[in-house]
């Protein structure tokens, strides 16, 4: 299942030496949207439209995820928002809004730090950054966090599984079950499923 966006395109962007799936449409200022795991630029696929009256969106997948490449190396939150600022300079954004979300907000954060004069303003939802107090404290409880730092553990006890894995992960954060649509759990699963993105999600840990 390819997941498609009314009004907004697709294409591969080549940028440090790897490919990325960037999603853009809409006109006006530039905004980059950074997903977190386990899902993809669709994460965001409720907000684009909206945003798109007043901002050109970029919606991409992390490496490691949905249809961006997944080399064995790069995991790294320096390296991942050097990605996501050569996107935007590929794209002929050099100043420009980031908004990143869970894993994605780890990467805006360096982003913004590195790419200072690029780098507009910043927002960074509903995650903890390391190397802030409380990283130890608060990544503990999140049993999550352990598990997918085990070398290949994770991927064999996934793979083949990964609808289940999702939904299940997924349901036990939601706030408001309503929310919970199993066709945009099907959508992550199955970018999951593709070969090398378990593995690349879990290098982001």
């Amino acid at each position: 299942m390819i997941a498609t966006l009314e009004e907004f395109t697709q294409q591969m962007v080549p940028v440090n030496g790897i490919k990325i799936n960037a999603v853009t449409g809409g006109s006006g200022p530039p905004i980059l949207l950074l997903h977190g795991w386990p899902e993809t630029w669709w994460e965001w696929h409720h907000v684009m439209p909206l945003l798109a009256e007043h901002f050109s969106v970029v919606a991409m997948d992390l490496r490691g995820a949905g249809f961006s490449d997944c080399p064995l190396d790069g995991y790294d939150k320096a390296t991942m928002a050097r990605d996501a600022h050569e996107v935007m300079v590929a794209l002929g954004h050099e100043r420009y809004v980031v908004c990143g979300h869970d894993i994605g907000g780890m990467v805006s954060l360096p982003q913004a730090a590195i790419y200072r004069e690029a780098v507009t303003h910043l927002a960074v939802l509903d995650v903890p950054l390391p190397g802030w107090t409380g990283w130890e404290t608060t990544t503990a409880r999140l049993w999550h966090f352990s598990f997918h730092m085990n070398r290949d553990l994770p991927e064999r006890l996934i793979h083949g599984r990964e609808y289940d894995y999702v939904s299940t992960f997924m349901a036990e954060r939601f706030y408001d079950h309503s929310t919970f649509d199993p066709a945009d759990i099907a959508i992550y699963a199955k970018a999951m499923a593709l070969p090398g993105r378990t593995r690349g999600g879990m290098e982001w840990y």
